[in-house]
Formats: structure tokens, sequence, C-alpha cells
């Protein structure tokens, strides 16, 4: 390849396609290639989709017309979830040139020739049974924090989920290669790493190519924890059910993993959680929020929740809202129920009009508000540690507490990628948090 091409990335959806991106972007640079921004003019725009996010062929669309705008000759490629579950109908829209499934992503450039734009788009997509086999990935150079892939796939026939049928099934990385992705992170001055996968709680599972666990999440967060030159380790979303006591017991004593969890909840109603085909009800939702408080006051705790699955009448969504109101939880991430072909619950009756939808989805936004709000003053006049990120944003910089607190201070080019103690003192309007430095420790 010539050292003269150049090419661009787009990510859509969770931390997971993040790290695949940064991954199958190493390939492209050892292949010779030179990495831009998107909004950049470059010779191959890759967009790495996802099928969680509603009106995904829409936005691909609209990310497709934006890359054709820098370079309308462009060899623009698809991958990712819904470049697996749809591969046709993204291979059928004008300016793309090639979609990959889930297993043929990780050597897009070996599909590569000349870069001669095709007339109608090639797909190369395997059977979903067919990915059975584990890809290690790791995001680097993109962000402060890098995504440390530990997990693929998922075993759960959640009712309203396609990620099964987009990633296969569930499969491990393994401990050793874990562990050395991790070493080469820290190696790049990088301070904190997040664990991600579809259903990291599940690490171990066909670690070795076999259905059997050969290590438990448990296990991988000790290892984790004994490697030197990482300051700060976060599990990202994991299952309730798959959350041990030995887990939060260990967290809360870690020299690296910090007080925050994020917990898919889905709904507060044990009738729409068995409707979902859920693997627990409010009763082990609520023991883990408890638990986790028990031992860790100060933790922040992340909450997923769906609105308007089908069944959900006005009374089981204040049940939902209601016991969320209730619980010590930080913040939600709300998410509007939308149809799946393929799903089960793409069939049930009692669908929600989307009105209604959009009004509960707005409720629960604004719960949110309240309970990040709520959670930030309970913290003021605490000393916390806090990571500083890489951007300018309208004159200042943020960064991130262990427990996720989000604070700025004035622009200050070298603060990025420097942990500071500091003193929470304020919320200010914006809803972020300032604060003031501690005896300002020499940049780190």
């Amino acid at each position: 390849m010539s050292t003269e091409k150049k090419v661009a990335f787009y990510t859509l959806g969770c931390k997971l396609n993040f790290s695949e991106t940064s991954t199958i972007a190493r390939n492209f640079k050892n292949e010779g290639f030179q990495r831009v921004d998107f909004e950049s003019k470059a010779d191959v725009y890759v967009i790495n989709t996802c099928s969680v996010t509603d009106n995904a062929d829409k936005r691909f669309k609209s990310i497709v017309k934006n890359a054709l705008k820098q370079n309308s000759n462009a060899f623009l490629i698809a991958v990712g979830c819904y470049a697996q579950l749809k591969p046709e109908e993204l291979a059928a829209v004008d300016g793309v040139d090639l979609v990959l499934g889930a297993t043929e992503k990780f050597n897009v450039t070996s599909y590569i020739n000349d870069l001669t734009k095709n007339e109608v788009g090639e797909v190369h997509s395997c059977e979903i049974s067919e990915a059975d086999f584990y890809v290690g990935s790791y995001s680097i150079g993109d962000r402060t924090r890098a995504f440390l892939k530990v997990q693929d796939g998922c075993d759960y026939k959640c009712t309203y989920c396609t990620i099964p049928l987009a990633r296969g099934i569930s499969r491990s990385d393994t401990l050793e290669n874990v562990l050395k992705n991790a070493k080469e992170i820290a190696s790049k001055g990088i301070k904190e790493i997040v664990l991600t996968g579809v259903n990291i709680g599940d690490y171990g599972k066909g670690e070795f190519g076999n259905k059997k666990h050969e290590h438990t999440f448990f296990e991988l967060v000790k290892e984790l924890d004994k490697i030197d030159g990482i300051h700060r380790l976060r599990i990202s979303s994991i299952e309730p059910n798959l959350l041990t006591d030995e887990t939060i017991e260990f967290v809360s004593k870690s020299n690296s993993f910090v007080p925050h969890f994020h917990i898919p909840l889905q709904s507060g109603s044990d009738e729409l959680l068995k409707k979902m085909k859920r693997r627990y009800l409010r009763k082990t939702y609520t023991n883990r929020v408890e638990r986790i408080k028990e031992t860790m006051p100060n933790a922040c705790i992340g909450v997923d929740v769906i609105v308007g699955f089908p069944g959900e009448t006005d009374e089981l969504f204040l049940e939902t809202y209601n016991y969320l109101n209730a619980l010590d939880i930080s913040y939600l991430h709300v998410f509007t129920y939308s149809e799946r072909p393929n799903t089960e619950a793409f069939d049930m009756k009692g669908v929600v009009p989307n009105n209604v939808r959009a009004k509960r989805s707005k409720m629960l936004r604004g719960l949110s508000v309240k309970k990040r709000r709520a959670f930030y003053e309970s913290q003021l006049g605490k000393t916390a540690t806090v990571l500083f990120e890489n951007e300018n944003k309208e004159g200042y910089i943020h960064g991130f507490t262990e427990n996720y607190i989000k604070v700025k201070t004035p622009w200050n080019p070298s603060l990025i990628n420097t942990l500071h103690t500091i003193t929470l003192t304020e919320i200010d309007s914006d809803g972020l948090v300032r604060f003031e430095f501690i005896n300002e420790p020499a940049f780190i």
C-alpha cells in the first residue's frame, strides 16, 4: 500500500466498538496508511456501525454523505453490528463500496485492492454461527482513557436484543493476553483503562475455544490490579446477576479499580423483566446497589433503562420511575424501545405508541438530571483525584474523578492526561463541578 494513502474512521455505539475501531486502525497503519480525522479528505473511510442505535440506517446514510462531501472518489467501508445484521441494506447505499461482517472486519485491509470504487457495494459476511473465535482489541491514542476489550458475544436471550445475532456466542480473551494488552497500554503512559465487552461479567467462557469458564471475571479483576503503571481501572457495564459480592468487596479495597459501576436494569417492573427474559428480578438489583453503597458510600452507580417495551402500561412505567427515584443511584442511560426484526419482542402485543415512549423517555431523562445533581451535591467538600481529558471545550478543560464526577477548569494544555488531588467546591450552572487544587502537585 502507498504511504500517501489516508484513512479516516467513524464509530457509532459502545466502548467495545471504539476498542475495535482502534485495532482496525492499527492494521491500516501497518499497511502504510496515514490516519486522519473523519472531517478531513481521505482515500478510505471506515464506518463502524451499531445495531442498538435508533434510526441506524438514517444515521449511516448521513455519515456516508458527509464522507463523500470530503472526497467523492473515496472508498467507503461499513463494518460492525449493523453491517453483520443487514449487509445488503448497507451495500445498497450510494457510495458504499465494501461491507464486512463480524469476523471479516478484522482483516479489512486484505479486502482492499486498488481502492477503485465499486458500482455496487461488495459484501463479505459470515453466518453468525461462524463468529466463534476471539479477536483481542484495545483503543489507544484516541482519548486519555483506553478501552480494553476482554470479552465478546452473548449467550443471553433478551427478547429485545439483536447483539447475539450481530456478535455471536459469548467468548473471552485469554487471561494472559488481557494482561499483556494492559501492560502495553500502561507502557504508553495512559493512566486509565476501561474494561469492555458485550457481557464482561461472563468473562472466562470460551477463553480457549470451549464453552466452559477457564477463569472468572473476579480472577481477571484480581490479576489486573497487580499490574504496575495503571493508575485507574474502570469496569464498564456489568450485569447485576454477574456482579458478585467478592468483586464488590475487592474493588472497595483495590489499588487501581475505581468506585464506579454501570449496571443495566432495563425495567423496575418484575413483570417486564420476565417478558424481557432478563436473568434477575428487582430484588437482586436492589441488593447489588445496597451492597455497593455499604462498602463504598461515595461510589457512582449508573443505570441502563428501556422505556416503551411492549406491555409497558402507565402503571408499570410508574413502577419503574418510582423505583429508580427511591434508589441510591447516580445517573441513568435511557433507551427508547425500538422494534428490532428477528427478536422475540418484535411480535409482542401491547405496543406502546411512539409519542408515549418519547414522553416516558423525557421523564426519565429529567430524573437522571436530578439524580446526577444530588450525587454531585453529596460530594461537595470531599477530596478526589481528577484525570484531565485532552479537549478544549469553550475555553475549559474537563476531567473525571475516580467516582465519575465531571469537573472543569480554565483550559491549560499542560493538564492533559495528568492526575491531581482536588477538593470539590461548587456545582456550576451547566451542572459541572468546580474545584480547588490541593497544594498544586507537580504534574504527573
